[in-house]
């Protein structure tokens, strides 16, 4: 089960943290990951990464949320099979928690540009040839701050992750007859927040841990995979337990 030997999935924001994780599960199955992030150190070192254990990928360093250069990118790479868009803030510095009425519309670009627009441009890429081809997987992933209200400072954040969810929602109801699906994941807290944060975390985590890379990864598999075909446009809670709905 879970088989994705013959695909190719572009994991974006792979560089490091949960994209790592993505794209070894990935890989695991079977798939020839192309690794993006912004930094081609980062994704080189992934690259190598999933080589040493004996898998299949390539390197592909872009600005997500440079239209032009995903275009460009994506006539190189051709053929994607399984988009993962994962690339999203926090990233190079991290993401200042700010109440929103401190913050200014220069606060609210960053975030807009990545968490939505990097979901946008990398999706609207690949997908005429995933149609063309009768099969394609688009994995968003978001986040428990889009689907549940915080007062911790991360209303942009929060408002990208749902935006890009509805985007799945509506999205998937366009090729739903085509074979190509489209979902989303909704991370809750990882273990890539600072130490001191993660002891007061795991206090509101059913399960008692953070989250981790592998994961993320275990969901990718899943919805890219053909065993997930019946399931589009759907957001699967990747939690711990938090906030069940």
């Amino acid at each position: 089960m879970f088989e994705l030997q013959g695909k190719k999935a572009l994991v974006t924001g792979a560089g490091r943290g949960i994209g790592v994780g993505i794209a070894q599960a990935l890989a695991r199955q079977g798939a020839h990951v192309v690794v993006n992030d912004l930094f081609p150190e980062r994704a080189r070192n992934t690259c190598m990464q999933l080589q040493e254990l004996g898998y299949t990928a390539s390197e592909a360093a872009f600005d997500v949320t440079d239209y032009a250069a995903v275009s460009s990118a994506m006539a190189e790479v051709a053929g994607v099979d399984i988009l993962v868009n994962n690339a999203g803030i926090p990233g190079v510095e991290g993401m200042e928690l700010k109440p929103f009425v401190d913050m200014t519309p220069e606060d609210w670009r960053p975030q807009v540009d990545l968490n939505l627009y990097g979901t946008l441009n990398c999706t609207h890429c690949v997908l005429p040839g995933m149609l063309s081809r009768g099969w394609g997987r688009v994995v968003v992933v978001s986040s428990d701050a889009g689907r549940a209200g915080s007062s911790a400072g991360v209303t942009i954040y929060g408002s990208c992750k749902a935006a890009a969810v509805q985007l799945v929602r509506n999205l998937s109801q366009e090729v739903a007859d085509s074979g190509v699906t489209v979902n989303a994941i909704a991370l809750g807290p990882m273990d890539n927040l600072p130490k001191e944060y993660e002891e007061w975390m795991i206090r509101g985590i059913p399960v008692g841990r953070m989250g981790r890379p592998e994961d993320a990864g275990a969901a990718a598999v899943f919805l890219a995979s053909e065993e997930s075909a019946w399931i589009t446009g759907q957001l699967l809670p990747v939690n711990g337990g938090m906030n069940p709905s």
